[in-house]
């Protein structure tokens, strides 16, 4: 496996660096710069890493949703998109943003929107119940980043916050294999399987206290382990579907 570089976890800039990025998240969806991304990622998904998806019924065909996976590598992002139609909204480090003109305007149309880690970001939690206030499809990371070590990571209070306070239907999704992607130069390429969940719904709870997100992202993070657990035991081929488009 290929070494991952060090995180520069904290970003030195305000939050009124970010404003603009928010505001469009929080206003307009996704537009051509999502389905030219999709467009790219979707044959290096499907030929190169064999995705295949299980259960993509399980996500809602509208309103808002959430959508709960592991985190191994950079490409799950457009992974997790492959076999749905809807399009993902997620969170990305604020140290990609404000850098590049061009990123900033793909990074912003394709529907991705700032987070400053480490700060509690409260600009990214008003964006993320925008667009499920919205009728969006907004992923969240129940491990905060990605996982560095190769094995399942440990839950971050962040999904279940979310959950919490927006009480829309949370989909705990596995994915098995992206581990893997940071071989690609030593031109290995690993087979990749998602399982999309049974929905979770959870009450509403205005302030939710730490605890409270806790046990919420804990309860999330269980079914994403089981799920994952799966597919290591079971086969990445086990149950997978066709091109079923939800």
């Amino acid at each position: 496996m290929s070494e991952i570089k060090p995180q520069t976890y904290k970003d030195p800039r305000p939050p009124e660096a970010f404003a603009r990025f928010h505001e469009r998240a929080r206003t307009r969806d996704p537009d051509w710069a999502y389905t030219l991304v999709r467009s790219c990622t979707t044959p290096v998904a499907l030929l190169l890493y064999r995705l295949r998806a299980i259960e993509t019924g399980n996500v809602p065909l509208s309103g808002p949703v959430i959508l709960a996976p592991n985190h191994f590598s950079n490409f799950d992002h457009f992974l997790m998109g492959t076999w749905i139609r809807r399009r993902i909204r997620f969170l990305a480090k604020s140290q990609i943003f404000g850098r590049n003109a061009v990123l900033d305007y793909i990074f912003s149309h394709g529907g991705v929107f700032p987070v400053r880690r480490g700060y509690g970001d409260e600009e990214a939690f008003e964006t993320m119940h925008a667009i499920l206030r919205r009728g969006g499809c907004l992923l969240i990371y129940c491990e905060g980043g990605r996982s560095r070590s190769g094995e399942l990571g440990e839950p971050r209070p962040g999904v279940g916050r979310a959950a919490l306070e927006s009480g829309v239907p949370v989909i705990p999704v596995g994915i098995h294999g992206s581990q893997g992607i940071r071989s690609w130069r030593r031109l290995r390429f690993p087979k990749v399987r998602i399982h999309y969940g049974e929905p979770m719904r959870f009450d509403v709870v205005e302030n939710p206290t730490r605890d409270q997100q806790m046990e919420a992202a804990a309860e999330i993070f269980a079914q994403v382990r089981e799920l994952y657990e799966a597919l290591a035991r079971d086969g990445r081929d086990a149950g997978a579907e066709g091109p079923t488009y939800s």
